[in-house]
């Protein structure tokens, strides 16, 4: 297993080596040369200029290395090579608060960024915050990845608070960054208020039951997220039965994830009298949910009439093949039915099985039926928060 482990929320590095390299490159930025030649390890800090492009240029590189140099942080070269460019991608550069300050000031007179990708920079509560105050007035940026930064409570409340007032937003994801109960009020009231907003990813984090009881309501209200990926969280309970409740009412999402929850079967039950009235789902993903053929069955009561559901995935759930066999069936009775791919992945099936799925195809011929032992071909691909990336603190 693969797992990286990064240092609680504080400054990392010397001081000393901070100052020197803010120095440096403010020496090279006023045509200093070279004291030495440096090792292949540092060529991206000798090559920080290359990132200056158009008029203007050499004016924001000067105010990114000024603000560097009054946080004390060594300036990100990528920075200064991306800084005309459409994204700005600082991924895994452990910028931490200090360094999320002077990129804040930065990026408050940059005309040109439009993607932002901050993942895993242990920026915290603090950083966010920094950067919050610039997003709010960015009129250009539309898409940021601020996962696996430790935000918690505090950044959550920050950055719910910036992207309410700034309509340019559409993509947002805060994957991995331990947002618990206390964050749902704050992503509630984001989803109320954003009408722009398309994207939201809350997968790898720790929404409880409460939080799916906040939330849910808010979905329910929401005009305009068209995907939402909260996989990987703990909504069970009364919370999973209330955040379905929530997609019953709403009229704009294509694309759900609620895999590696705990909806168990009342949350199975849920989402299928959802999916009676839900006339706009298109891909829905229930895997590792704790559902039973009992659950199944009652998804399949929704199956029967939706006739806009395309992707089902029911992997890795408890059903066995008398659930699996149950779904198909529904499907079978929807002469309407859109599916194209059911997934149950990785659950065992019988002949009893096979002749349904076989009947079916004749009656639907663009259906895929996957299960352990049938491996299908689906061409289409699948979008992007069907296949988050793998935070660096989950094993793989």
């Amino acid at each position: 297993m693969g797992v990286t482990m990064r240092a609680p929320c504080k400054r990392s590095g010397e001081k000393e080596e901070q100052e020197e390299g803010v120095a440096a490159a403010a020496g090279r930025l006023a045509g200093a040369p070279e004291a030495e030649e440096c090792s292949d390890v540092d060529s991206d800090s000798d090559r920080e200029m290359e990132g200056i492009h158009g008029p203007g240029g050499l004016v924001k590189d000067t105010l990114y290395l000024r603000s560097c140099q009054a946080h004390s942080v060594v300036p990100a070269s990528c920075f200064l090579r991306q800084v005309s460019t459409p994204e700005l991608n600082l991924r895994h550069h452990g910028l931490g608060p200090q360094g999320a300050r002077a990129l804040a000031s930065a990026l408050t007179s940059n005309p040109y960024v439009k993607r932002l990708d901050l993942r895993d920079n242990g920026l915290c509560g603090a950083g966010v915050e920094a950067l919050a105050g610039a997003l709010s007035k960015s009129s250009t940026i539309c898409d940021v990845d601020l996962s696996e930064n430790q935000m918690g409570v505090v950044g959550v409340q920050a950055i719910c608070a910036a992207l309410t007032v700034n309509p340019t937003m559409q993509k947002v994801q805060l994957a991995g960054n331990s947002l618990e109960e206390h964050a749902a009020q704050y992503l509630a009231e984001l989803l109320l208020a954003h009408t722009g907003l398309k994207s939201l990813d809350l997968s790898y984090n720790q929404l409880t039951d409460h939080a799916g009881e906040i939330l849910g309501p808010a979905l329910a209200e929401n005009t305009g997220l068209t995907e939402l990926n909260i996989s990987w969280n703990h909504l069970r309970g009364p919370g999973a039965v209330a955040f379905a409740r929530g997609l019953e009412a709403n009229i704009f999402l294509r694309v759900l994830d609620i895999s590696y929850n705990g909806f168990g079967d009342p949350g199975a039950s849920a989402v299928g009298e959802a999916l009676k009235t839900n006339n706009v789902l298109e891909e829905l993903n229930m895997s590792n949910n704790r559902i039973s053929a009992v659950g199944a069955l009652s998804l399949g009561l929704g199956l029967r009439v939706n006739q806009t559901l395309r992707i089902l995935v029911m992997s890795r759930n408890p059903m066995r093949g008398e659930g699996c066999f149950g779904v198909l069936k529904s499907v079978r009775d929807n002469p309407m039915s859109a599916l194209e791919l059911l997934d149950f992945s990785e659950i065992q099936v019988d002949g009893e099985f096979d002749d349904l799925a076989s009947s079916v195809k004749v009656l639907l011929p663009a259906l895929h039926v996957k299960t352990a032992a049938h491996r299908v071909e689906y061409r289409k691909e699948l979008l992007p928060v069907f296949t988050p990336s793998l935070p660096a603190s989950v094993p793989k």
